[in-house]
């Protein structure tokens, strides 16, 4: 499962925005430099994502987001598209030279694509599983925090990537990352031998296998695809019947991506940000 160490004690203070005290039982193991999803719901199995998802937050950040002058971004089209109920897993090709979504940004600069994902995602998980009450804010503190809503929304219209978004390979080549053979045939990640996680939120191959959802209802479920990873990470926070509105099932919904409090106290943070617009201060993201 990769090397596990013990990472320096993170402290929250009361004022932060968030307060991860007693969310999850004591003796859990932190992983530092860990950021990808496990092979199953039960198991929080942990990787390192790419480095460029591990952006510090300038030191000019604003502590009160500029108002959002738009909300044209919610009525993206895509946003009102069905799912289908049995996708076709696959990662689509695509031409180059293809241009970024023009869409205005959401809070705290939030690429306005990729609101129309997270915010697409909320809608159906709100009717397919009322039960979970996921925000699309919660989404969007993932999102953060794996890949920067996909390198700061370098993404079309449609929600694709301009670059495809890869983790590292894990072949045990850096230090701290599990081993993880092949379990695509690269037909996902485009190797062969070692699996590495895929696309904007970051999915090990096997992983979307089970949980692979059409967000966009092309019907195809591609991971790269910030619309289908959006409600596939949504899917995979919810299972088990866990509920959003309740901050301790909350933190271990998303242990699940990476079993580190200070990745939970990264996301939760920015989900708090991204639903007030109010950006989260630098001792509310502890170092992962």
């Amino acid at each position: 499962m990769g090397r596990h160490r013990k990472p320096p004690t993170v402290t929250v203070r009361r004022s932060s925005v968030i307060a991860l005290t007693g969310l999850v039982p004591t003796g859990i193991v932190a992983v530092t430099a860990i950021s990808e999803v496990d092979t199953m719901a039960t198991s929080a199995a942990a990787v390192q994502a790419p480095e460029v998802a591990r952006a510090e937050p300038s030191a000019g950040l604003q502590t009160v987001a500029e108002p959002v002058v738009t909300t044209d971004y919610i009525a993206h089209a895509l946003a009102k598209a069905a799912p289908t109920a049995k996708p076709v897993v696959k990662t689509v090709a695509l031409p180059a030279g293809r241009q970024a979504a023009a869409l205005p940004a959401g809070p705290v600069g939030v690429p306005g694509v990729a609101v129309a994902a997270y915010q697409n995602a909320e809608r159906i998980l709100a009717a397919e599983n009322p039960v979970c009450g996921m925000p699309w804010s919660l989404l969007a503190g993932i999102g953060r925090v794996e890949s920067t809503h996909a390198f700061g929304g370098k993404a079309d219209a449609d929600g694709n990537p301009l670059s495809p978004v890869y983790g590292p390979v894990l072949d045990g080549s850096l230090g701290g990352n599990q081993v993880v053979a092949d379990s695509d045939d690269g037909a996902l990640d485009g190797l062969a031998g070692s699996d590495r996680a895929i696309g904007p939120m970051q999915f090990l191959p096997q992983t979307w296998k089970h949980y692979a959802a059409d967000g966009n209802g092309d019907g195809i479920a591609d991971p790269q695809n910030l619309f289908d990873a959006a409600l596939t990470s949504g899917r995979y926070l919810c299972d088990g019947g866990l509920n959003m509105r309740d901050l301790a099932q909350q933190s271990r919904a998303i242990l699940r991506y990476n079993h580190s409090m200070a990745y939970v106290a990264n996301v939760m943070a920015w989900e708090s940000s991204y639903s007030t617009g109010v950006a989260p201060r630098p001792g509310d993201l502890p170092r992962i």
